[in-house]
């Protein structure tokens, strides 16, 4: 089962740096990392203007939780996990959680 991460990353206090050093450095030292399916990113809209989301949000699928362990535990993932500091001036949240899909008229079991 595919096993997700997701990155959301604040408002940095340049937005046009953040996007350039993202694109050009972190995005390439990140998709090194071993074990990827699927590398997704977009600039994020709140959908209630009064609460700010994210600025940034990126989300990294690996076929299971191991593989991705795998791949942060790997020179390549170190490098990526160090990279952050170097861009992420808003700040960055990590999470990760195994992907379920769910069909429309069909429940949800934890």
């Amino acid at each position: 089962m595919v096993h997700r991460l997701l990155v959301s990353y604040g408002q940095p206090e340049d937005p046009g740096a953040f996007d350039e050093y993202y694109r050009d450095t972190h995005m390439p030292l990140a998709m090194e990392m071993p074990g990827i399916v699927r590398f997704s990113v977009g600039h994020a809209q709140a959908v209630d203007p009064a609460t700010p989301g994210p600025y940034f949000v990126v989300e990294i699928d690996f076929e299971s939780e191991e593989a991705m362990t795998a791949a942060f535990s790997s020179p390549e993932g170190r490098s990526a996990t160090k990279d952050v500091a170097n861009f992420a001036t808003g700040g960055a949240t990590m999470a990760h959680f195994e992907v379920r899909d769910i069909k429309a008229g069909m429940p949800y079991v934890p």
